[in-house]
């Protein structure tokens, strides 16, 4: 059973960058067809599906933080990293990291995704 969970700070101040942990447990991140994404969910919103790193470290991100956006990963620690430059306030949210294992096109919508971290808030502000 794949355990994802989340590592960051909790509040940050605009401008600048977050940078958040997904530790891995249960399946090693080179696994075949794993795909490992960063998903948010801000204030009285729905979830927000960020970007992926796959099992061969390809990257993927949503065309509307693209610009902002780098997931990196560590494979000696089974982890995976998370960094959104340039924060606003609207970036407030609770972040999460989720998995899926599928030979099919990469998961761009949370609902697809079968395993979760518990997620971690975050705060941007002055």
């Amino acid at each position: 059973q794949v355990q994802l969970q989340e590592s960051g700070p909790g509040l940050i101040k605009p401008s600048q960058t977050l940078s958040l942990t997904c530790t891995v447990s249960g399946a090693s991140m080179t696994t075949a067809f794993y795909y490992w994404s960063w998903i948010r969910q801000p204030p009285g919103k729905g979830l927000e599906w960020i970007g992926y790193i796959t099992y061969t470290s390809s990257t993927y991100y949503s065309s509307s933080l693209r610009s902002r956006t780098s997931i990196t990963w560590d494979t000696s620690k089974n982890q995976f990293t998370l960094q959104l430059s340039n924060v606003t306030p609207e970036d407030t949210a609770v972040y999460y990291c989720a998995s899926k294992n599928t030979a099919s096109w990469g998961p761009t919508s949370p609902t697809e995704y079968d395993h979760w971290g518990q997620g971690t808030q975050v705060t941007v502000s002055s």
